[in-house]
């Protein structure tokens, strides 16, 4: 996956956390604000959180070449319209032909994060620099 980002953001709800991860995944090829409508889309379908905390907000941008990621850790959790509320996130972006690929990066993405232990290591990592260095030494198939 091309350049997977890291962040530690105090965003308060989905709407401004989903305009981060645009941001975080913006490039040449693909703007923030295509990249937000297709999270938003997405989301638009029912909640990408998938327990634990976590939530997988992905979408799909037909001028990337490649996968792009960012991981995102609250400082507080946030209401994501899930039964519990979402304080990491990894989102992702992927190109518009991309199908299997995508399916197979988030389950990729979902085994790991039913990892107790690297959910904990996460949320204990003390910067974005220790965050980049558990996602890429945890998954290393993904990141």
């Amino acid at each position: 996956m091309a350049a997977v980002r890291t962040v530690v953001s105090p965003a308060a709800d989905r709407e401004s956390v989903l305009g981060l991860a645009a941001g975080l995944l913006a490039c040449r090829q693909a703007g923030s604000d295509e990249l937000l409508a297709s999270l938003r889309e997405r989301e638009a379908l029912c909640s990408t959180a998938i327990g634990h905390g976590i939530a997988i907000p992905h979408g799909r941008c037909p001028g990337l070449s490649e996968p792009r990621g960012a991981l995102i850790r609250l400082q507080r959790p946030i209401d994501f319209g899930a039964a519990e509320p979402v304080d990491l996130l990894f989102a992702m972006a992927v190109p518009g032909h991309y199908t299997h690929e995508h399916l197979m990066l988030l389950s990729e993405l979902a085994e790991h994060f039913s990892d107790p232990a690297f959910r904990d290591a996460l949320r204990r990592a003390p910067d974005e620099t220790a965050l980049l260095h558990l996602l890429s030494t945890h998954t290393p198939g993904v990141c």
